[in-house]
């Protein structure tokens, strides 16, 4: 998975298609994301020490990472991201489109 916190990304599939909007935490393991503002629902909570009147929570819940793809920096489009490894032994992600990089993966190895 080529997604991290912090990219943008747009929704490629499912309710809120075609919206942009950044990651805020990605869960390898299960293959999902979780992204700002789309798949928002509504947490009721009961009456406690912290929260004394109880209320509603707007969440955010993950959805699965085949469902986003990240916009590209440079072109300013939804595209597929790549890895090589460049002269300096260093790693980076970059866009299949335009071919630009688009953040570092991994360290030199010495």
């Amino acid at each position: 998975m080529r997604i991290r916190k912090g990219d943008k990304v747009e929704i490629i599939s499912g309710f809120g298609k075609g919206t942009q909007s950044r990651v805020t935490s990605v869960d390898r393991e299960a293959g999902k994301v979780v992204v700002e503002g789309v798949n928002t629902v509504t947490k009721h909570i009961r009456p406690n020490k912290q929260n004394p009147q109880g209320g509603r929570l707007q969440i955010d819940k993950p959805i699965s990472q085949s469902n986003v793809q990240v916009v590209c920096e440079a072109c300013g489009k939804p595209a597929r991201m790549g890895a090589r490894i460049l002269e300096d032994g260093t790693k980076e992600r970059y866009c299949k489109k335009c071919g630009a990089g688009n953040g570092q993966i991994s360290k030199a190895k010495n």
